[in-house]
């Protein structure tokens, strides 16, 4: 049916590839692109090696990302309907860039930010609203799972169960283990960047911001156990008090265990998570960067990742019965399930299998609509009938309220 490029070759990557292999009746040729094509050819080897029936048609490419004329070089070449891009973060704007050039439909996973400021937030993409839809293309922003299927959960809630959403707590527990003393389950850089943050929430119409960590809580996963969870500062939170107005707090709630805490503590102390470059024998090396490169890739934890992982949200407000209302919808994955399916541990596959169903979505028409948008702002139904098919099965809770104030 379709032509895709995927940018980027790391854990999700992986999985966007293979569950666009299954999906072969709507992923006919895919083109994965990274600067280091080793990593693009071992997943095709991978591929051809555990889903030798699929139909699709896999190649790689070299691409530098940061270069607009060489991605639309690679656009033009391919012909591709869509980019999936699940490259870094500071890649963003460079490939959206390039898909306006070619003329080709956008999705990522994850939102801007530049490389020499800890910061994300949606204002650098949003700003290309007029450009796409004037131009008749789409593109999609953080289509994984947080960001991505939580604002689809908070949408199905304002739906299906409210009229008045007041409170909303995102939760993403990892109760898995890896059996390394310390790593990260996605891209490290971007991974401590965000926890070292300072904390951010909403509240009566402005943002409170706390010191890292600072605020915390023991909230009960359902089917995994119950974790201490701390509040961060995570983008969906930036959109979705935008598009739900009637929202008072918006929180979001991640598990750290203790050993993880201690090291990253160290960690900083010494300077290793630090984004400004040092001299180093004559080079200007930022020591994050450097920490990056001796830890464990995320996709190398995947054999033997035991536990499993729980995302939910739970909103609380006016029902449609005009009542008071607390309902939580979640997901719960197996970590050596998904390694099983397709090689991978469940953090990345709970990114990668909505990034999927996001580009099918578009693809099929269903969500295709021109200019810059949000997960929320489309119909979350279609997402959730996709999950339940494409390996992330959603639960429901109603009347248990698992956060508290």
């Amino acid at each position: 049916m379709s032509k895709v490029i995927i940018i980027g070759a790391g854990g999700v990557a992986n999985v966007v590839a293979k569950k666009c292999a299954q999906n072969d009746q709507v992923f006919t040729e895919v083109l994965i692109a990274t600067r280091t094509v080793a990593k693009a050819d071992k997943i095709v080897a991978e591929i051809k090696e555990h889903m030798p029936h699929s139909k699709a048609v896999f190649t790689t490419a070299t691409v530098d990302a940061d270069n607009v004329p060489e991605l639309v070089g690679l656009i033009n070449d391919f012909g591709p309907k869509m980019v999936i891009n699940v490259a870094l973060p500071y890649q963003d704007l460079t490939i959206m860039d390039a898909c306006l050039e070619t003329g080709v439909h956008y999705l990522d996973t994850a939102n801007y930010e530049p490389k020499d400021v800890a910061k994300f937030e949606y204002s650098w993409q949003w700003a290309y609203q007029d450009r796409f839809k004037d131009k008749g293309l789409m593109a999609l922003l953080g289509c994984g799972f947080d960001p991505g299927a939580t604002q689809a959960f908070t949408a199905w809630h304002a739906k299906h169960h409210f009229q008045e959403i007041h409170y909303l707590d995102i939760v993403d527990c990892n109760n898995g283990n890896h059996g390394k003393a310390f790593a990260t389950n996605f891209n490290p850089e971007i991974n401590i960047r965000e926890i070292t943050a300072n904390g951010r929430y909403w509240e009566n119409g402005q943002w409170v911001e706390t010191q890292p960590l600072e605020i915390s809580q023991d909230i009960y996963y359902p089917k995994v156990a119950t974790r201490k969870s701390f509040v961060l500062y995570h983008e969906e939170l930036e959109s979705l008090v935008k598009h739900f107005p009637t929202i008072k707090r918006a929180r979001f709630w991640m598990t750290f265990g203790e050993a993880y805490i201690k090291h990253l503590n160290v960690l900083e102390g010494i300077g290793m998570t630090s984004i400004e470059p040092i001299d180093f024998r004559g080079m200007k090396v930022a020591p994050i960067e450097f920490l990056k490169a001796v830890l464990p890739a995320p996709e190398s934890l995947a054999a033997g990742y035991s536990g499993q992982t729980c995302i939910g949200v739970q909103a609380k407000g006016i029902g449609k019965d005009g009542q008071p209302k607390v309902h939580f919808v979640y997901n719960v994955k197996d970590h050596a399930d998904c390694y099983r399916e397709v090689q991978a541990q469940g953090v990345s596959y709970t990114t990668g299998v909505p990034a999927m169903i996001g580009a099918m979505l578009m693809l099929q028409g269903e969500w295709m609509q021109p200019g810059v948008w949000n997960v929320e702002q489309l119909d979350p139904d279609p997402l959730f009938d996709a999950m339940n098919k494409w390996g992330l099965p959603i639960s429901e809770l109603a009347d248990i309220e698992l956060v508290k104030d």
